[in-house]
């Protein structure tokens, strides 16, 4: 698999990451935590140098990437992430220069490594000023606990104020067909600073694999059964916009899975999307997709086609919303 820079400190990682979330966290049971090594391991097999975890995904996710990722931990890229009370996101924000280091020290424990390749503020804690969280972020570079500090979700002002400060490595925010609102204002301001971006939910939440419909039903836990993108209503009037990305998968002997991941990372070559799955038939189809070539035709094409057909549906509830893009 091809290779891409991150920010302007040259972090190097596969063109395709790894989300590692749902294997704990997030759309119902977790995995069995021998089959999920196993799913990480291969995806390291195959070319995948860069996996993302957080202290909000649960102890279990951090220990579990740790373990999987012990062997090869030298030729990979942990992500993981601080900024909720007590790891809980329903809890609200925590980005006092305490908690940071509280964080960094069991995030450490937990994986079993010396180092944090890339440390993520996952959202904005408007109590505690920006410039606060990159100085505590830019001691613990000093310190030689972190190497790269990241945000998550955002907003323009608050990745300028954080990069005067300390250099942001990049940007992880939802960014897909599904989820363009990027494209309006922090995709320009990431490439006029030099940061990179990691999207996450690059398939829509499932979405864009074009195995989702009317009669869909998620597991208990799964968020997508709280999310206004996912309501009848939504489902039926997104089905069609998803049916006609795979026919132009079908003309390109493509899934429409990799038809997604291919379009976002013709957008731009500093960003590396990392969807995730608890399967390897799908992380295999994933994969596929970093060697899917759109031609010029082949995404104005895509682009026409999401021009005509706006897609349904908040991607957060209100109160979820509130959280992001401070």
């Amino acid at each position: 698999m091809q290779k891409r820079k991150l920010g302007l400190g040259g972090l190097e990682v596969s063109a395709l990451g790894l989300g590692c979330m749902g294997m704990t966290f997030g759309y119902g049971p977790a995995m069995d935590k021998s089959d999920a090594v196993t799913l990480i391991r291969k995806a390291y097999d195959q070319g995948i140098t860069f996996f993302d975890s957080a202290e909000a995904y649960g102890e279990a996710n951090e220990v579990l990437v740790g373990e999987a990722l012990a062997p090869m931990r030298n030729d990979v890229v942990i992500a993981t992430k601080f900024g909720f009370k007590n790891g809980i996101p329903t809890a609200g924000m925590d980005s006092t220069p305490e908690r940071i280091r509280l964080v960094a020290e069991q995030s450490l424990k937990r994986m079993n490594i010396e180092c944090i390749d890339l440390f993520y503020q996952h959202r904005i804690d408007p109590n505690v000023p920006i410039e606060d969280v990159a100085v505590t972020v830019a001691d613990l570079i000093k310190e030689g606990k972190v190497k790269h500090f990241g945000m998550s979700e955002a907003g323009v002002d608050m990745i300028r104020r954080a990069n005067a400060v300390l250099p942001v490595t990049a940007l992880q925010s939802e960014y897909s067909m599904f989820t363009r609102e990027p494209e309006q204002a922090i995709i320009p301001t990431l490439e006029e600073l030099g940061i990179g971006f990691v999207p996450f939910s690059p398939l829509g939440k499932g979405w864009l694999a074009g195995k989702i419909d009317s009669k869909t039903a998620f597991a208990e836990g799964d968020v997508r059964n709280v999310l206004p993108r996912f309501t009848d209503e939504a489902r039926q009037a997104n089905h069609s916009l998803v049916a006609l990305i795979g026919e132009i998968a079908s003309r390109k002997h493509a899934t429409s899975s990799q038809i997604a991941l291919a379009w976002l990372l013709a957008q731009k070559s500093w960003i590396t999307p990392i969807p995730g799955t608890t399967k390897l038939h799908r992380l295999e189809e994933n994969i596929g997709g970093a060697s899917v070539s759109l031609n010029s035709a082949d995404l104005q094409e895509i682009a026409d086609l999401l021009a005509k057909m706006p897609v349904e549906g908040e991607r957060y509830t209100a109160a979820m919303q509130q959280t992001i893009n401070r």
